[in-house]
């Protein structure tokens, strides 16, 4: 009765093990190297915003305006990073300071440029009044800019456009870049970058 009872428990544990929830880890150097890969929605992952950044910075660097008024130039330019907008109808919030971070690192890695501190820059947009994702507005970027030295915003936006066929839904989102000059207001650099996100039901 013991040695039946014994294997009853044995039994019911290795159920409940198998159907317990088992968490892994992901990405180069683990057992599941590819596992970032596939979407498992419509919203921007971090692959999605990488490809985005990297399409943009890509431009930036071989523009002329990067080639012309950056490279070896001195001191370096200082550069701070105006709220991208989300234009979109999705809640990007995690998404967003995502993208802020791989342009600051971006910027930042290039080694052409001084970058102004995301947290200092917080701080005093938020004294000004300037809200996270706030639209450009020339009168307080010219005041932020004098407060934190430099001399180049860079901002953007990002905007999806959503469409639905029967079970299938497609989301095709465009980072939108630009690189101002603080004092003059003009557009320095822009461009564009885009990738598709579908779901089919």
């Amino acid at each position: 009765m013991k040695i039946f009872q014994a294997l009853l428990c044995i039994i019911a544990l290795g159920t409940s093990l198998a159907c317990a929830p088992r968490a892994m880890r992901g990405g180069a150097g683990t057992a599941n190297p590819g596992m970032d890969a596939p979407a498992m929605s419509t919203t921007l992952d971090r692959a999605d915003i990488d490809y985005l950044v990297a399409q943009n910075i890509e431009a930036l660097y071989s523009s002329r305006f990067w080639l012309g008024e950056v490279t070896g130039a001195a001191p370096q330019p200082i550069f701070a990073i105006w709220p991208i907008e989300n234009a979109t109808s999705e809640h990007l919030e995690d998404q967003m300071l995502t993208l802020l971070s791989s342009i600051e690192t971006s910027l930042v890695n290039s080694g052409q440029v001084q970058v102004v501190a995301k947290s200092r820059q917080a701080a005093l947009a938020r004294e000004i009044g300037i809200q996270q994702g706030a639209i450009y507005n020339p009168a307080k970027a010219a005041q932020l800019g004098a407060q934190l030295g430099a001399g180049y915003f860079v901002t953007g936006k990002i905007t999806g456009i959503d469409e639905r066929l029967q079970k299938t839904r497609r989301i095709q989102y465009s980072l939108f870049i630009q690189v101002l000059e603080i004092e003059t207001g003009l557009v320095k650099f822009q461009h564009e970058a885009t990738r598709s996100k579908a779901l089919k039901r």
